[in-house]
């Protein structure tokens, strides 16, 4: 006699071997080019990541307000030019209420529905934040006064590892809280490589009755050594074993993205399993790596 074996639990950290998700959704970030060259990329990576209908695709804005132009031309263009609804960063730095508000009546008469609020960082040249005078002074007030201009859709930012600012993590979630109170209807978070770290948060805003959706901020690593020193500088963590992974591979480019898209899809199909069904990639203007990643997430191009 054959003995049964009773089902066990699929541990998620093997998510990476199980059946492709069908209901995944993404959206992408871009930042508005600063010469002829960096515009023929982007939208060489638009073109390429089109096809996987994202549900929308966002265009930054730079410290102090520096790139307000180019967002602008970048995220009109993409009305224009594609199918793809763009979502425009905006920020409290720089500008009065009645400048900003002017902006995003500016955005809405054009077909924009979609704001990405955030405080901003500060401008070039100073290490504070400092509210604008007669500015909106931070993300939560920002969204109460566009919630008022026009019914747009507003994502804000989340912290999975707390914003360096903030005084404790609980005062980071009720700032979040704020935000969403106030009306934000998504929060995207800053990126993370540790699967846990963004499971533990969304545990957290569950919590505090933060009820919109949180969304993964994924960024694929593409230059180990840049990305160490980005997070060192925004507070996020990166695991020992991500510098194994990338051990030896400095000059070795084409070895580093097939680790890179392994690690960021095996990261994605982990938060797939535990039921994310949002995911927003930081591509920095590169299609190679987000779009592997969303072909073993199951996202493929429609039609």
């Amino acid at each position: 006699m054959t003995e049964s074996r009773s089902p066990s639990r699929r541990p998620a950290t093997l998510a990476v071997a199980s059946p492709l998700p069908r209901d995944v959704r993404v959206s992408f970030e871009f930042f508005p080019p600063k010469s002829d060259k960096m515009e023929a990329t982007l939208w060489a990576s638009m073109t390429r990541l089109a096809p996987l209908a994202p549900s929308f695709v966002s265009v930054t804005y730079g410290a102090g307000g520096s790139t307000r132009e180019r967002t602008h031309a970048t995220v009109t263009r993409i009305l224009r030019e594609t199918d793809i609804a763009p979502a425009a960063h905006l920020t409290c730095v720089g500008a009065t209420r009645d400048e900003i508000n002017d902006i995003a009546g500016q955005y809405w008469d054009d077909g924009v529905r979609h704001i990405v609020a955030l405080r901003g960082d500060p401008p070039e040249g100073e290490s504070t934040y400092r509210p604008h005078p007669g500015g909106y002074a931070y993300a939560s007030d920002l969204v109460a006064g566009l919630r008022k201009v026009h019914d747009f859709e507003l994502s804000v930012a989340a912290y999975p590892e707390t914003h360096p600012e903030a005084s404790s993590p609980d005062a980071d979630l009720n700032n979040l809280k704020a935000k969403v109170d106030a009306g934000a209807t998504r929060a995207i978070t800053q990126a993370f490589f540790d699967p846990e770290v963004f499971l533990r948060f969304r545990d957290r805003c569950d919590a505090a009755g933060i009820t919109v959706p949180i969304v993964p901020g994924i960024l694929p690593v593409s230059n180990f050594v840049q990305v160490k020193k980005f997070s060192a500088m925004c507070g996020t963590s990166v695991p020992s074993w991500m510098g194994d992974l990338f051990g030896g591979l400095e000059e070795d480019p084409e070895t580093r993205k097939l680790v890179a898209a392994t690690l960021a899809a095996e990261q994605c199909r982990v938060l797939s399993a535990e039921g994310v069904k949002d995911f927003h990639f930081y591509t920095l203007n590169r299609a190679d790596l987000t779009y592997a990643i969303c072909h073993v997430l199951g996202v493929r191009p429609q039609g």
